[in-house]
């Protein structure tokens, strides 16, 4: 393998083509911190709750995420919820991000301060994101965007971005590189007005 591997919008050709994220499963602790976290909190919808057809002394919740994608859970009762930070080796999940309205960011921040739930905010360049955890330590991420951009266009968006950034010598992706890249695919995008903040690495 190449040290530089193509970075590209285009589809490999590649003996599988998958269509998209349909869900994404994680091992809870029990239903009621689950629900309130996820549905109370966060405004998931609770779309389906059945038992685990692996295992039917677990519980499998299933929550949307707001546009359809599916996040689920594996809870039992008696499992009791644990703030703590994951250790994190090859194969586990670093974090998960979900999208937040623009309008609605600040908002997020202060609801975030209103439950106690303690969170870093960061400019990363080409995105603005709040970092937190859940009730079982699970880092997240609340993204939202600098820029209107059509969803079936992001990755057409990123890896022009990602060009830019190569032949402009820049260590990262920049707001500026993002702006060219709409630019340059002539794409009409409103830019959001969005709090300012530190640009940093780690929560």
């Amino acid at each position: 393998m190449s040290d530089s591997p193509d970075v590209t919008a285009s589809r490999p050709d590649s003996p599988i083509q998958l269509a998209g994220t349909d869900h994404i499963s994680v091992i809870g602790s029990n239903e009621e911190d689950t629900i309130e976290f996820y549905r109370d909190l966060l405004g998931m919808s609770l779309v389906l709750r059945q038992p685990n057809l692996d295992d039917p002394n677990q519980t499998h919740l299933f929550f949307d995420t707001g546009d359809g994608r599916i996040l689920t859970f594996f809870v039992a009762d008696e499992r009791e919820s644990n703030p703590q930070p994951h250790r994190h080796r090859v194969g586990s999940v670093h974090h998960l991000s979900f999208s937040v309205e623009p309008e609605r960011f600040v908002e997020t921040r202060e609801a975030l301060e209103e439950t106690g739930h303690g969170y870093n905010e960061f400019d990363r360049g080409i995105f603005h994101s709040l970092y937190t955890r859940d009730h079982n330590g699970l880092t997240l991420e609340l993204a939202t965007d600098k820029f209107s951009i059509p969803d079936e266009r992001r990755g057409e968006v990123l890896a022009t971005a990602q060009r830019l950034r190569v032949e402009d010598g820049a260590e990262y992706a920049e707001e500026r590189h993002l702006e060219a890249a709409l630019e340059e695919l002539g794409i009409e995008s409103e830019k959001y007005e969005l709090p300012d903040a530190d640009s940093g690495v780690g929560i």
